[in-house]
């Protein structure tokens, strides 16, 4: 048994315990900005029954009380690469949120958006002994599961039970109670990077923090931004950061793929930097301010000013076009769509009933990405906004707190609880048994 399924499992009994207690902060650790909300929750709804993704839906359990940002270091491509200032960044955040709260908390539950995320669909079948399902026999499916082997140095991060079969008929959520012969699921696994995982319980150890929980930002994306029908219609969403590019495919209120693309904002800010000679900072003003896709005759004659990098701004001053501007932004941004075509080409995502493509993230804020990405990716594009939960300020509202606002819907509903499930099928006896049981009964 791997040190990291222990710790999940451990981190799963804290959560409950924060919960219970009625506080826990949710902590967006991504390459450009770090996010902290405190979320308070209402004792009487944290234990309330729900079965599947319905319990998404309901948010109403908690509401925000704290929100604080800042801007990140130490993070490359969603991954920790420097301990010593992501602490410093995640206690200024923390700190930050609790301020505003006037609380303190102690246990926090992170999403990643790097980590190499990779997606499995795994399935089992098992025959019913009396004739129909018992929650033993949703137990001996779950744990009858195929688990591929997908390496050394990965662990699991999210499983889900994505479709019930019972004999013929398909598409059940719940199959408890229902009479039949033949019991088969099947379930989507996403997979990441071991040693990602432990530099950030390390990190947020050494800020004198709790990690309660930890998920991925292609699937808390998807969570916030796709309304419910395009969840359960099939829609992917694409979250287009300052480091990653997330993507993500959902169908029946679950995700089925995930994966993500090492390309996102900070790419095209390094771009306008070398190219067009100036300072990062002065790049990164420059696309915010004047940044675009699609160059008209009207930006030929558009002139930026563009401010000294020695200090004397008289002396090297000097103007460049929106239309410069745009042609160094453009070719990158058309290879962070490339690649999440790629990945989405690869989730089947063609066969889907609904092919909505649902653009978020900090950088899809960009004017005119919505029209390339409608050429590249498909023509049923649209730019998406996260959910608003109660509580939340208008400045925490934006396509940027996507994957924060998804996890903050995740740590009230888990979904999946995957060191629960991990279970070899030679293992099924007593103990891995329950174990898959009190897993359904949680979740399901």
């Amino acid at each position: 048994m791997s040190y990291l399924y222990e710790t999940q499992r451990a981190m799963r009994q804290k959560r409950q315990s924060a919960l219970q207690r009625g506080l826990v902060a949710v902590l967006d650790v991504g390459t450009s900005k770090m996010a902290c909300m405190v979320l308070q929750f209402d004792a009487r709804t944290v234990n309330e029954p729900r079965l599947g993704n319905a319990a998404l839906a309901s948010h109403g359990a908690f509401r925000v009380i704290g929100v604080a940002t800042t801007r990140s270091r130490g993070v490359r491509f969603g991954e920790i690469t420097a301990m010593d200032e992501t602490e410093r960044a995640i206690r200024t955040v923390v700190q930050g949120a609790q301020k505003m709260a006037n609380v303190r908390v102690d246990h926090v539950i992170a999403c990643l958006a790097g980590a190499d995320p990779r997606s499995y669909g795994v399935a089992g079948e098992v025959e019913l002994e009396n004739g129909n399902v018992t929650d033993q026999d949703i137990g001996r499916v779950l744990a009858g599961c195929d688990i591929p082997d997908y390496g050394v140095g990965r662990e699991t991060v999210h499983a889900m039970p994505v479709n019930f079969t019972l004999d013929h008929r398909s598409g059940l959520t719940d199959p408890r109670g229902q009479i039949g012969n033949r019991l088969s699921v099947d379930m989507h696994l996403l997979t990441i990077d071991t040693q990602a995982i432990e530099n950030l319980l390390k990190c947020v150890k050494r800020c004198d923090l709790e990690l309660a929980g930890v998920a991925s930002a292609a699937y808390t994306s998807g969570v916030s931004a796709l309304v419910e029908d395009e969840q359960e219609l099939g829609a992917a969403c694409v979250d287009i950061g300052g480091g990653t590019t997330s993507v993500s495919v959902f169908l029946k209120k679950h995700m089925i793929y995930g994966d993500s693309v090492r390309m996102g904002g900070d790419s095209v800010t390094s771009d306008i930097s070398k190219g067009l000679q100036m300072t990062h900072a002065a790049a990164e003003r420059i696309k915010t301010l004047h940044g675009g896709v699609i160059a008209t005759s009207i930006d030929d004659r558009e002139m930026i000013e563009v401010g000294g990098e020695t200090g004397d701004y008289d002396h090297d001053r000097r103007r460049i076009s929106r239309a410069e501007l745009i042609g160094v932004m453009r070719p990158r941004l058309e290879e962070i769509l490339e690649g999440a075509r790629m990945f989405l080409d690869a989730s089947g995502f063609d066969h889907l009933p609904s092919q909505r493509i649902v653009l978020t993230g900090g950088t899809s804020q960009i004017p005119g990405l919505e029209s390339l990405a409608s050429k590249i990716l498909g023509q049923n594009v649209r730019l998406g906004r996260p959910i608003r939960v109660q509580g939340l300020p208008q400045a925490a509202t934006g396509p940027a707190f996507a994957s924060a606002i998804g996890l903050a819907m995740y740590a009230a509903h888990p979904q999946d609880e995957c060191w629960d499930f991990d279970l070899p099928i030679e293992r099924i006896g007593g103990r891995p048994l329950k174990k898959a049981m009190r897993w359904f009964k949680d979740n399901w």
